[in-house]
């Protein structure tokens, strides 16, 4: 049998010998063989620094030089998520590249452009691109794309798990399947990952009409020693005037003690957390008369800031950390990291395990993960969210899954209205015009709409189409062009993202603003939310207008921890009741955080959760354990709030008032188990999140939400258990339309 490194052309070989490899790695070899062998598209996943890119870019190089391309265009396109990102793997690309005189093009925003010219004048060789610059491409050079890409063999995607079940990976199907259709045949298609919860689910993603086919290379093993450790810290003492204030400088002194003198990423979450960390880190080095080497790096920073915090942790011989929110996640190259530090509870296992694949990235060197905790001291006043320690709770229930190897799988069933409304604006620039039926048949028959059905499509167009929305006209021989509006836009350089940050929503109460606060999740009218320490009920909410008209809510004293913006996953909300309910007391716990566990276990029996889900706290209060994920509690809490119930969502459960007008609670959950028809939108909940929402109607913006942001199925199972009700002893279920006002 021929080996793999035979396999390779000459100049790939020589290569690899120059780096003194003893012998390719079993990813790689592997790799090899599928490429060389096959036509079939392909996922490599493996741990971070496994040699993903070679795996994929040796046979596929070698494949250039054995069999040159007939005609011009790029040979081999690389599509990445980070310009960073692309910088680093162009400058490996070229050293592999180097003998075999293969150009290698990086394109983003900050490539020169003489670079990108003599790209285009001549397309060959390698090209590493944006999903955003990839979409620039289309719209500006439409006409161009069968030149340019002409030779294609393959694309390989980056950061596969990155862009599962996102925008932004929506945005990168339909890019891709607009390619084959431009030069008129299937192109392959690699996947490099280092996180991947579900192969057939990312199977279907790379290939969705021939996932089956897709073959599938996973590196068992290899990965490095974990050390880990969770420290609790509770949030100061009895007689501190800011509790909260101390716990954090506790935290810092700890990373300042443990993490100086070395290079670490420490994930501190919110852009303010980040800074106030970073700022409490750089004074302990000026008290200790120390060199700084304590950074923050967010998005809000200047490039050439972040730019240089990069090349710190790049530099050996000085030893930076990067307080950071998730920038340095992904996989730009910042030399090897001895530690990664989490504060405040995860928000995702797969952004967990992606993050602790930054360390340990040398041969014998461990990773390593320092989780903090830091919770409320408890007192009479306490919410019962603090007394049950939820994000500790949380932590532990992500970590135990991490070491298990699970991680979220992405929700096939989502309609991506936005982003669909974002490619029909992008088709028809590039064509300067298009036919409905082209456009259904090139987004929604062969691209990655398949879920939104004719009637649908033909819905986002006349929603597009009204005079109040201007994005696009159709001319008497039935072509669809942009209007002024959509012209407007799609001429935008800021056109070409898919995405956005979450936006910051305006509070204002008795006509003063509050402040802005960032809403990922659906709130209606009758909902509350904390803010500033407060609780406030929710008024109005004007979505386009990005305000919310709170006033102050008059039940309790709020909880210290509301939970992270996202949807947090079933799985991980099973785990957390797993652990109320177990006697489990892990390993890698410090003796403060194991006695908060502790804490939370009792506090979770002496208050009935082990004996029901459903808790009276007042006459016209209850909390209710729904054991269930973001999505499906969020259902929960709209059908509620349809009934004239104030509700609050937290990890698993719900909290609810009732109204004096409102019909008693278990009477409400015993008709929703029954199948009681009702309207989640009766009370008008903000429903725009993604960056073209804005244009569509709310029938479709409802439609939209049904499919990722809800789980109407679980409604009356989940009402079932919280009353006791055998489900099969009950109708089919609640029939639950979209509202017709």
């Amino acid at each position: 049998m021929v080996s793999a490194f035979d396999k390779l052309a000459h100049p790939v070989q020589k290569w690899v010998r120059s780096r003194g490899w003893r012998e390719l790695r079993k990813i790689q070899a592997d790799a090899i063989h599928a490429i060389v062998d096959s036509d079939d598209d392909l996922i490599i996943s493996a741990s971070t620094a496994a040699g993903k890119t070679e795996a994929a870019f040796l046979p596929l190089i070698s494949q250039v030089l054995v069999d040159p391309a007939q005609t011009g265009g790029f040979d081999l396109l690389y599509v990445g998520p980070l310009k960073a990102l692309i910088t680093d793997q162009a400058m490996r690309l070229e050293d592999i590249c180097h003998n075999a005189e293969i150009p290698v093009y990086p394109w983003h925003g900050d490539v020169s452009a003489s670079v990108k010219s003599r790209a285009l004048k001549a397309p060959k060789g390698i090209l590493l691109i944006t999903p955003e610059s990839l979409e620039a491409m289309f719209i500006r050079r439409g006409l161009e794309v069968p030149r340019l890409f002409g030779a294609i063999r393959a694309v390989v995607i980056d950061e596969l798990h990155s862009v599962l079940d996102s925008e932004r990976g929506v945005q990168m199907r339909s890019l891709l399947t607009r390619l084959e259709i431009a030069v008129k045949r299937p192109i392959r298609r690699v996947g490099l990952s280092a996180t991947l919860g579900d192969m057939k689910l990312a199977s279907a993603y790379l290939r969705p009409d021939k996932a089956e086919s897709v073959a599938l290379m996973e590196a068992k093993g290899g990965e490095s020693e974990l050390l880990l450790q969770v420290r609790g810290y509770v949030a100061g003492n009895e007689d501190d005037d800011d509790d909260t204030l101390a716990a954090e400088d506790s935290v810092a002194a700890h990373l300042f003690k443990h993490l100086r003198g070395s290079d670490n990423l420490v994930f501190a979450g919110a852009r303010q957390s980040v800074e106030k960390y970073a700022d409490s880190l750089r004074e302990l080095c000026e008290r200790a008369h120390l060199p700084q080497e304590f950074y923050p790096h967010h998005a809000s920073l200047s490039r050439e800031h972040r730019d240089f915090v990069e090349d710190r942790l790049k530099d050996a011989n000085l030893p930076t950390t990067a307080i950071c929110t998730s920038t340095l996640e992904l996989g730009i190259d910042i030399g090897d990291v001895t530690c990664v530090a989490q504060v405040g509870a995860p928000f995702s296992v797969a952004s967990l395990r992606q993050r602790l694949g930054r360390s340990g990235r040398r041969e014998g060197q461990p990773a390593v993960l320092r989780q903090y905790a830091v919770e409320l001291r408890h007192d009479s006043a306490s919410n019962f969210v603090d007394r049950l320690r939820l994000g500790l709770v949380r932590t532990i229930a992500m970590i135990e899954l991490l070491l298990e190897g699970w991680c979220e799988p992405p929700r096939p069933d989502a309609l991506h209205l936005s982003t669909l409304v974002h490619q029909i604006l992008s088709v028809i620039a590039e064509r300067g015009g298009a036919k409905a039926d082209r456009l259904h048949r090139v987004l929604c028959q062969e691209g990655p709409f398949r879920q939104v059905s004719v009637e649908m499509f033909l819905g986002v167009l006349r929603s597009l189409g009204k005079p109040e929305t201007g994005l696009i006209e159709q001319s008497s021989d039935g072509l669809l062009l942009l209007g002024p509006k959509g012209e407007k836009l799609a001429e935008h350089h800021r056109f070409y993202a898919v995405f956005q940050t979450p936006e910051e929503f305006r509070l204002i109460a008795d006509g003063k603003e509050l402040g802005t606060l960032p809403i990922t999740n659906i709130l209606t009218p009758g909902m509350l939310l904390i803010f500033s320490g407060r609780r406030w009920l929710v008024q109005e909410i004007h979505a386009l207008e990005r305000v919310i008209i709170v006033q102050p809510a008059k039940t309790g004293v709020p909880p210290r921890f509301g939970g992270d913006p996202g949807a947090i996953h079933d799985r991980v909300i099973e785990r957390m009741f797993d652990l109320f309910e177990s006697e489990l007391e892990p390993a890698y716990m410090d003796p403060t955080a194991l006695d908060m566990l502790k804490e939370a276990r009792k506090n979770y029996a002496w208050m009935g959760f082990s004996s029901s889900p459903v808790i009276e706290t007042s006459e016209d209060s209850h909390i209710l354990a729904t054991r269930r994920g973001t999505a499906k509690n969020c259902t929960l809490a709209l059908a509620l709030g349809a009934k004239g119930f104030k509700v609050e969502q937290h990890d698993g459960f719900l909290s609810v008032w009732t109204h004096e007008s409102c019909d008693g609670l278990m009477q409400v959950l015993r008709c929703v188990a029954g199948g009681e028809d009702m309207d989640l939108f009766a009370h008008s909940p903000n429903l725009v999140f993604e960056k073209f929402h804005e244009h569509l109607t709310p029938e479709l913006l409802q439609q939209d939400a049904h499919s990722c942001r809800l789980d109407v199925s679980s409604l009356q199972s989940t009402a079932s258990m919280l009353v006791g009700t055998n489900l099969e002893e009950t109708d089919a279920g609640p029939t639950i339309e979209p509202s017709k006002k």
